[in-house]
């Protein structure tokens, strides 16, 4: 069974940094590519980074030159760094396939940023 855990979370002030951690466990790591994404109050779950199996990275355009993706298959681990953070990065952040499947979606971490 596919576990995944999202952590690193926190209430930080705009301009601030987070870097949030995804481990997943059950499957054979290298194998797939991963995407971070996030859900605001109200709204959809959106795709804001991804990986591919060999490192390659998308970005959507509202985090693009902010955010970093990138994964350790050693540790089965993806991370996102968040730089340059903004209000309307809060949300909460899961992490999934780059292809989500329903069944992988955890809890997701709280990120908050507000002054």
């Amino acid at each position: 069974q596919v576990q995944v855990v999202e952590s690193g979370g926190g209430l930080v002030q705009p301009g601030g940094s987070l870097r949030l951690s995804c481990a997943v466990s059950g499957i054979t790591f290298r194998l797939h590519g991963m995407g971070w994404y996030r859900q605001a109050p109200g709204k959809q779950r959106d795709v804001v980074a991804s990986i591919t199996t060999v490192g390659n990275t998308k970005y959507s355009d509202s985090v693009k030159g902010r955010f970093t993706v990138s994964r350790d298959n050693a540790k089965n681990t993806v991370y996102l760094q968040m730089n340059s953070l903004k209000p309307e990065d809060t949300a909460v952040y899961y992490c999934n396939r780059d292809f989500p499947v329903q069944s992988w979606w955890g809890q997701g971490t709280q990120v908050t940023v507000s002054s």
